[in-house]
Parts: C-alpha cells; structure tokens; sequence
C-alpha cells in the first residue's frame, strides 16, 4: 500500500467525520483550522527532517519523491488528519456544565 493511498483513507474519513460535525463550528473555525495547521506543518517538516538526518528512519519506495527539507510531503497528511479529526470530536462530544455555575445553583434550589 502507498502512502497516498493511506492518505486518501484516512483523509476522506477524517473529513467525512468534519462535515458531520460542522454544524457545531464556530464560525471563525475555518482560519484557526488554517492557523493550527501551518503551526503543525512547521513543526513536523523541522522535526521529521531533523530526525531522518539522525537516521533514525528513512521512507522506501511509494512516496512521491516531493521533500519539504529532508521530509516527505506526504508526512503533512498526518498532522492534518489529527487536526481534523481533534477539532471534529471536540465540537460533537456534549459539554459538560462546570461546577458552581447557576444551573448547577437552580437544581439545589
């Protein structure tokens, strides 16, 4: 199996379960969305490099061959779908009320 493939699985599963709790956004989401992963790609295309420079693993064949620094392309895919799927079940999980708030006080009263 490639890497793209697994991508794609993972990927179109991740936005699937997206657009099923995308009523539960908030609106401004799309650029926080956008903003956490350009933090996630920076780190990932650093650390990645960093350690197939330390040759503590390389990718064989099935990648596309386009590298950011030392790292594939493809490992980009991995944060985002983490992304994805993080902010998906944050916004469908109910919240919970917090201690000492007033509907916690009416229920005593």
């Amino acid at each position: 199996m490639t890497y793209l493939l697994l991508i794609a699985i993972f990927g179109a599963a991740s936005l699937a379960l997206l657009l099923v709790a995308r009523r539960r956004l908030a609106p401004r989401s799309v650029q926080a969305l956008l903003a956490a992963f350009v933090a996630l790609s920076v780190l990932t295309i650093v650390f990645d490099s960093l350690m197939i420079a330390a040759d503590l693993f390389s990718y064989g064949p099935g990648t596309t061959g386009i590298l950011l620094w030392l790292a594939p392309i493809e490992d980009l895919a991995y944060p985002a779908v983490a992304l994805l799927v993080g902010v998906a079940v944050w916004s469908l999980v109910p919240a919970r009320p917090r201690a000492g708030t007033a509907d916690e006080a009416e229920e005593r009263a």
